[in-house]
């Protein structure tokens, strides 16, 4: 496999988690190109607005709820009506599977620390 390849399986992989109203949530890990598709979704003065593009950003990880695709939001509507459809509990659900996914034996920094000790 050459590393172009590899960096594309990577980008393309997906992930599994279940929120607590026990739906069942595909997802993606988001690509430049979603990311500029969601910037251009969110139009230039919520593109600004960090808070809001972070929800927007879990929103448009999203692939199915339940099995249902779900096509990636295109404009602010289609954006908040989503987050509205996932609620707290799938937005959450999302964050820490995302964070997971990331960083799955946590951050460098926590090497060698218990929880809550001050680095």
């Amino acid at each position: 496999m050459t590393p172009s390849q590899s960096i594309l399986r990577e980008a393309a992989r997906t992930f599994t988690t279940v929120d607590k109203k026990g739906r069942r949530l595909l997802l993606r890990r988001l690509t430049a190109v979603d990311t500029l598709r969601l910037f251009k979704a969110a139009g230039p003065v919520l593109s600004q607005n960090e808070p809001w593009l972070s929800m927007a950003g879990l929103v448009f990880s999203i692939m199915e709820i339940d099995g249902v695709p779900v096509p990636a939001p295109g404009t602010e509507p289609q954006i908040e009506s989503l987050v509205e459809r996932l609620g707290d509990e799938g937005l959450a659900a999302i964050a820490d599977s995302t964070k997971n996914e990331q960083d799955p034996h946590g951050s460098e920094s926590d090497l060698g620390n218990l929880p809550g000790t001050l680095s």
